[in-house]
């Protein structure tokens, strides 16, 4: 036996476990080139899954061409963890993901240029509907695989080797699947996703019947985001329709537009990740010309977290001023053009608006 492979694996599975706590872990192995599943289905505690017979019982089927699969099981409830499948994303992703407050629990290299990443967005059961909502919208935010997105999506083992054909180096050799990073806890902005997703889920539950089959590309058709782009863009046309953008501005700047957007959200209590999406979604032809549209939205937020100068940005119990004379003719945010001193303090146009200050560019 090799001792060294033996503890490294051990020491892998451990770290994974102890950074996606629960009570019981569902185990499956699945043949990598027949797609055959090993008989039975396995449910292990963390310190059966780790202790040295499983180990080394799950090494030797992995030697002969299976690949180890597994999730926290809930019964027919979601445990509270995401996986996204981040095969065809940038490097870094996970990175991103952090910074928007969807960081990750458990990030795995499951071999040269593939992710899969677990989030965890509640220490409670979550409704199927509800999980495969914001796994749809984790993959759908950051390049992840929208056919891997059901509540109880099988995800990979760190320690193991990845057996899949196509997966195998020059040489014929199995990459490792392996632990990039680990740290237990709650995603910063899960509470925000869990609304945004219990909005788009489907009213009843779509939880399979307990002898339905579970397997690596079981997938449940969740109207998402389909749905959330519907949504997104009835509120941003709202806007725009508001504000007679078109009647306005026949060529709009719509970076100001989304900044004005994005602070009329804001202002309304709406959660900056939703207000994220809705600009990602939403905003005319976007990503446009933006190279790091990651990065046009994130300074987009943090502009439009700052109250506009001249006051609040909208306040519908208060009627209007009348607009100063010339103001159409004076600011059209057009591409290239930058409003003058006085109408850099002009509001778009609405009875119900209150005379702000307009925003500055993005």
């Amino acid at each position: 036996m090799d001792d060294r492979g033996f503890f490294l694996t051990r020491h892998a599975v451990s770290k994974q476990l102890a950074a996606m706590p629960n009570e019981l872990y569902l185990v499956r192995l699945i043949h990598a080139e027949s797609r055959r599943a090993f008989p039975g289905e396995r449910l292990w505690s963390a310190g059966q899954l780790t202790s040295a017979p499983t180990i080394r019982f799950l090494r030797a089927r992995n030697r002969e061409g299976c690949d180890i699969y597994f999730y926290p099981y809930a019964g027919e409830q979601n445990a509270g963890y995401i996986l996204v499948d981040l095969d065809a994303a940038q490097p870094k992703v996970w990175e991103t993901m952090r910074a928007h407050g969807h960081a990750p629990c458990v990030v795995l290299q499951t071999s040269p240029g593939h992710l899969q990443a677990w989030v965890c967005l509640s220490t409670s059961p979550l409704e199927p509907a509800v999980a495969t909502a914001a796994g749809k919208w984790l993959a759908h935010a950051y390049g992840g695989d929208p056919a891997s997105t059901d509540w109880r999506h099988l995800g990979r083992l760190a320690g193991f080797t990845n057996q899949k054909p196509a997966r195998r180096a020059a040489s014929g050799q199995a990459p490792w699947v392996r632990l990039v990073y680990a740290r237990a806890g709650l995603a910063p902005h899960a509470d925000s996703l869990l609304q945004l997703a219990s909005t788009t889920a489907p009213l009843r539950s779509r939880a399979p019947r307990a002898d339905t089959p579970v397997t690596a590309s079981t997938t449940d058709h969740t109207p998402f985001p389909d749905t959330a782009t519907a949504h997104a863009g009835a509120i941003y046309r709202g806007c725009i329709q508001r504000w007679r953008i078109a009647d306005r501005f026949p060529q709009p700047d719509w970076s100001i537009v989304d900044l004005w957007v994005a602070r009329y959200l804001l202002s309304q209590g709406t959660p900056a990740p939703r207000v994220e999406t809705i600009l990602r979604l939403a905003s005319p032809q976007f990503p446009r010309r933006h190279h790091r549209p990651d990065d046009y939205l994130r300074r987009t937020l943090a502009r439009a977290a700052f109250p506009a100068p001249g006051g609040a940005l909208c306040d519908d119990q208060r009627s209007a001023p009348p607009f100063p004379a010339g103001h159409r003719a004076a600011w059209n945010p057009t591409h290239g053009q930058r409003p003058n001193a006085e109408c850099e303090r002009c509001p778009p146009s609405d009875p119900n608006l209150t005379h702000r200050g307009g925003p500055p560019r993005v």
